[in-house]
């Protein structure tokens, strides 16, 4: 079947649950089922309970053992997003679901807290976020960010952020007040500099300009950034690579990363979709393309070599990517230690 064009969504796509045995449809008078939305729906927002606020994870791959997920499903409607899969796990599609059904962890900030306060406890810098972004447009309303981020603060615990929206400039003051205290490292996600093509690949994410702006801006604060040019996509993005390093360099950011796309569970048929209605001229070499990475495969769940893929290809990127880095970030210094000596949990923020 093939998604419909919802404006401000990255698929019409609702593919069956893996999990589920049955699926929800409107069922026409002629006995014809159709999808659950004929429409582009409206966001809804479901409170959720959390176990715990701290996510952990063993991957290699990852800087960060760590991290904390205030929201489940993601607005932003990036096509290739890998935690679009997760959402299934919460009995919903990995496709329109996502990016319309949100759940919010109304509980997570005295979740987190408690894990503060837990005896024991040592500070380990955690990603906000490690699933979906911290900033997509459910915390305009919650605000779930800005409260963590303040409990950070008043714990003095160290926090690494990444997001590729603009929401993120209203809590430069807290943001400034940690990085006085060396508790915060700021990432941008740039995948590409065409307005146009954010529309098609993210829709309801910022431009690169205003990323870009916000580096400046948050650099001349001390607020120590960097970007992660992800996912790189041969065909569709990899042509930008140097130039978001260059522009990032150029803007103050201290720190450069990047990850090859990949595909992972339905994320592949909803991607293929995609090509098909964006760009069906080069949908077969773009594929190709991928699947030289992970070796025929649209896939790769190897640590080591899942986050960069292999062969001939992905020499040339690390290649390129290794030279603009050198050329045009490591001038800026490098990106400052996290401070763990100032932690306040434990029990000793009733000191005060």
């Amino acid at each position: 079947m093939k998604g419909a064009d919802f404006k401000g969504r990255g698929t019409g796509l609702q593919p069956a649950n893996r999990f589920e045995k049955a699926r929800s449809v409107f069922e026409h008078i002629e006995g014809i089922d159709i999808p659950e939305y004929e429409e582009n729906p409206s966001t809804q927002y479901i409170p959720v309970k959390s176990k715990s606020a701290l996510s952990s994870n063993d991957s290699p791959d990852l800087a960060l053992k760590y991290s904390v997920n205030a929201y489940q499903g993601c607005e932003h409607g990036c096509i290739y997003c890998y935690a679009r899969n997760s959402h299934q796990y919460w009995g919903i599609d990995a496709g329109l679901g996502f990016e319309s059904k949100i759940l919010v962890k109304k509980d997570i900030v005295r979740q987190l807290k408690l894990e503060f306060e837990r005896s024991g406890y040592a500070p380990h810098p955690f990603m906000l976020s490690g699933n979906t972004d911290c900033y997509q447009p459910a915390e305009r309303r919650f605000k779930l960010t800005a409260q963590i981020l303040e409990l950070c603060l008043a714990y003095r615990h160290p926090v690494s952020i990444i997001t590729k929206n603009g929401l993120i400039e209203r809590d430069i003051a807290l943001l400034r007040e940690l990085a006085l205290h060396h508790l915060v490292h700021v990432y941008f996600s740039i995948n590409h500099l065409d307005p146009s093509l954010k529309l098609l690949l993210e829709p309801r994410t910022a431009t690169a300009h205003l990323k870009l702006k916000l580096i400046r801006k948050f650099s001349a604060e001390n607020i120590p950034c960097g970007i992660m040019v992800a996912p790189i996509i041969p065909g569709i993005n990899s042509e930008d690579v140097t130039q978001i390093i260059q522009a990032a360099g150029d803007a103050g950011a201290k720190k450069a990363g990047y990850t090859v796309v990949r595909l992972n569970g339905q994320v592949r048929d909803l991607f293929i979709d995609w090509l098909d209605r964006h760009f069906p001229d080069r949908k077969d070499k773009v594929m190709h393309q991928i699947e030289q990475l992970h070796g025929g495969q649209a896939n790769d769940s190897v640590w080591g070599r899942r986050m960069k893929g292999e062969g001939l290809l992905s020499q040339t990127i690390a290649g390129l990517f290794k030279i603009a880095v050198n050329k045009h970030i490591k001038s800026n210094g490098p990106m400052p230690a996290f401070d763990l000596s100032q932690f306040r949990g434990n029990g000793q923020m009733k000191l005060f």
